[in-house]
């Protein structure tokens, strides 16, 4: 708390309150939008589906200009482009044209992503990883709190547009909170050198971007489908698999969204003594594990139960472990590895919504399915990363305290 960024840092978690709440506003709107574009629920999901083309062309580039000119700017840049993706959803008379803010939703996470991370990194140098798992537990309190204001918005039949209206309020305001607000240097500092210095990390053999790199970036993809694909369609899930009432479907993204948050404090306190390629495995296992149960027993007590349980494991900051597992191994330019690694979430951001808006209109229990196998995947990739890390890198007795503060 007495870190002179710590103003600069609540602005930044303010943003990923309402990207959390973006992240699923068309979810969580489908019916509504679906008679406002006059289409059908894999239309709105060919529009959620955008998100991801437009991360799969920005994050990349971003990231190396974040390196270039500044995390500010991006962090600016990415606000603003939101709040033109909230008011195009609204304003779009099709899904076509909505497609297209749809694309703009996905550049403005890109940006925001390359300009925030790094920026936390560098702002607390020694719990970097700590600092970027809590913005998992600012996305997940705006995912928390949009069903709750759509139930609201259902219940007292009010305009659908209100939840976007929102966010559009809450980014201008903190625009003008973050205005004067000072970002750190992105040269490392003394204190961050010295800091470096003392690192827990002993490279005891040379990582190689086309093996550690690879990993890192596949299990990108898949942490991202994990819990994209349960944000996306849970609510849908229960209200076709285990027919619960629409307030009750749409509260699970709530459950899930509380056990995501959750996650993030436990990993704090259990972070000090289990190190950062542990908790990957053990949260990759988790979520497995729940969504093959979810898939087995549909019924309302077990959605709602394993809502809170998926939340916690697939969606409680893994993905930001392993994001800052994989700049502390590739430790030169932590925006470019910000892109890199967020390419390939993006990629699966894209991908997912396609296939399964198609599945959809079979089956929605095949997509509970499909996340299942794609969570073996990630155990697998966990797996693989734990090994591969302690072939390179030497863990003394006391980095397990020192890397999992820092850790994701």
């Amino acid at each position: 708390m007495k870190n002179k960024y710590m103003p600069t840092a609540i602005g930044l978690y303010i943003n990923y309150l309402v990207h959390g709440m973006g992240v699923i506003i068309l979810a969580q709107n489908m019916d509504a939008l679906s008679r406002h574009w006059n289409t059908n629920l894999a239309g709105v999901a060919t529009v959620i589906s955008a998100l991801g083309i437009g991360r799969l062309v920005v994050y990349f580039f971003a990231g190396i200009l974040s390196d270039k000119f500044g995390r500010k700017p991006f962090v600016y840049l990415g606000s603003s482009i939101y709040v033109l993706f909230f008011v195009g959803v609204l304003i779009s008379p099709n899904i076509w044209i909505a497609f297209v803010f749809g694309i703009l939703a996905g550049a403005a996470n890109s940006f925001l992503d390359c300009g925030t991370y790094p920026a936390l990194m560098e702002s607390f140098p020694n719990a970097a990883s700590s600092a970027n798992v809590f913005i998992k537990a600012f996305v997940s309190a705006g995912q928390f709190l949009l069903p709750l204001i759509i139930s609201f918005l259902v219940a007292a039949n009010l305009w659908f547009g209100w939840s976007f209206i929102l966010c559009i309020v809450l980014l201008a305001f903190n625009a003008i909170y973050l205005f004067r607000r000072k970002f750190p240097p992105m040269q490392v500092s003394d204190e961050a050198g010295k800091a470096a210095e003392k690192s827990p990390i002993q490279f005891i053999g040379k990582p190689k971007f086309y093996i550690e790199g690879i990993a890192f970036c596949l299990y990108g993809y898949i942490s991202q489908a994990t819990f994209y694909l349960v944000s996306q369609w849970l609510t849908q899930y229960g209200s076709s698999v285990a027919h619960m009432g629409d307030t009750a479907a749409h509260a699970l993204m709530s459950y899930y969204a509380i056990g995501s948050i959750v996650c993030v404090f436990v990993t704090a306190v259990i972070a000090t003594r289990i190190h950062s390629t542990y908790l990957m495995i053990v949260y990759t296992f988790i979520s497995m594990l729940a969504l093959t149960v979810l898939v087995l027993h549909p019924t309302a007590v077990v959605t709602t139960l394993f809502s809170f349980v998926i939340g916690f494991s697939a969606a409680g900051g893994v993905m930001q472990l392993a994001l800052t597992l994989m700049a502390e191994v590739f430790p030169k330019g932590k925006g470019t590895m910000t892109g890199v690694f967020y390419t390939l979430g993006s990629i699966a951001s894209f991908t997912i919504p396609l296939i399964t808006g198609q599945m959809s209109n079979k089956n929605i229990s095949s997509i509970m399915v499909f996340d299942m196998w794609i969570s073996v995947a990630g155990f697998v990739l966990a797996l693989i990363i734990a090994y591969r890390c302690h072939k390179v890198i030497g863990f003394s007795s006391s980095s397990k305290v020192k890397t999992a503060t820092s850790g994701n």
